[in-house]
């Protein structure tokens, strides 16, 4: 368990040191004073002053913050002793830095997803098309076995017609169910080409298929060593997409259940991610990686959303400046940026209540994920 915990915490730290010096990084090559860098929520846990920011650790491990100067406010913070600095203010910044700041932390999410995808490609290999139906497994007493063909046999033709693709092959099998079918089989190492007639079960037991056979279309390619970082950027980038897509269907799903009255599902917290993280963590250290990069997509969404106190919702707060040319009274912005991080508050607690529930009646990790995914 401590191991657990361990791993969890490094996991969120990376997380949300990674988001968080996106906004300081940029915030800082724009001239704007970053008072506090802080990892975790307040109370205030520990801090050390470095130059003229604040580092911090604070109690609630569940996110962090860089708070810059300005930001909200001209009004000096007259209970620190500070003085307002006009040219180093968040709130004096053109529209374009703004943006770049609010962004900066999504922009970092995705980039730490293209990284952890791209070492884990690195280390496992690139899955590719190789234009081939390729045999990887037969079932026991199945159709293909009694016509004895082989793990790694190549089907070229399915009654005299090519077959490139796995799903080529599939509906071809499915139109001969009962019905005796030519195939034209490469084996390894023969010079020649195999034919073979065979007949697809009509009822076959399930998992198995009409002929017992499993098939692929892919193979793993290892890449020279000097090419695979950029092989890795390249299928992080694509994968990084993929999943950005598959997190934003998953959100637009708890909105449209939300605006429905329906209470959302599939939605976890800390809770759930410790859970998740636990069990990986259990498979090895590439799989950890790729989750590191499926949840930093997550939170890349999650922060993009026009939500106030989300960076998406302080980006909503800008476009409608540069929309109608005007300033929103900061202290206007900052309270309803204080009600949603109540909200979110709220929720979070309500999530983690909720997955604590399912911890208990499910009795472990496994079986809390086992219902989870149901």
């Amino acid at each position: 368990m401590i191991w657990s915990i361990f791993v969890f915490f490094l996991v969120l730290s990376i997380l949300v040191i990674v988001h968080e010096f996106g906004h300081y990084i940029v915030a800082k090559k724009n001239g704007i004073w970053v008072e506090e860098f802080g990892f975790g929520l307040p109370p205030r846990v520990f801090s050390k002053k470095i130059g003229d920011t604040i580092y911090s650790v604070n109690a609630l491990p569940f996110g962090g913050f860089v708070r810059l100067h300005g930001e909200m406010t001209e009004e000096p913070n007259l209970a620190s002793g500070q003085v307002f600095k006009k040219d180093r203010a968040f709130i004096n910044k053109s529209l374009w830095v703004k943006t770049a700041v609010i962004t900066a932390g999504v922009i970092m999410n995705f980039l730490l997803a293209i990284v952890a995808f791209g070492i884990v490609y690195s280390y496992t290999g690139i899955p590719r098309d190789i234009k081939e139906v390729k045999v990887l497994n037969i079932s026991t007493n199945s159709p293909a076995q009694l016509a004895q063909i082989l793990v790694g046999d190549i089907v070229k033709k399915v009654d005299g017609q090519e077959v490139k693709s796995v799903a080529e092959f599939i509906s071809k099998i499915e139109d001969k169910k009962g019905k005796k079918v030519k195939l034209e089989i490469d084996s390894s190492g023969d010079e020649a080409i195999r034919i073979i007639t065979i007949t697809p079960r009509t009822n076959p037991p399930a998992g198995e298929g009409p002929l017992g056979v499993s098939i692929t279309n892919t193979e793993t390619y290892f890449a020279p060593v000097w090419q695979r970082p950029f092989y890795g950027a390249y299928y992080g980038t694509k994968e990084a997409i993929f999943w950005g897509k598959n997190v934003a269907k998953g959100f637009v799903g708890i909105f449209t259940d939300l605006f429905h009255g329906k209470s959302p599902k599939d939605v976890s917290g800390p809770v759930g991610v410790f859970a998740v993280t636990t069990e990986v963590a259990k498979s090895g250290i590439l799989p950890l990686i790729n989750l590191l990069g499926i949840i930093s997509v997550n939170l890349a969404i999650l922060n993009i959303i026009p939500f106030p106190a989300l960076d998406g919702g302080r980006l909503l707060f800008i476009i409608i400046e540069a929309i109608f040319g005007k300033k929103i009274a900061p202290k206007f912005e900052s309270v309803v940026h204080s009600v949603g991080m109540i909200i979110l508050l709220v929720a979070i607690l309500a999530i983690t209540f909720k997955d604590i529930r399912g911890l208990i009646s499910a009795g472990s990790i496994s079986g809390f994920l086992n219902n989870m995914s149901k």
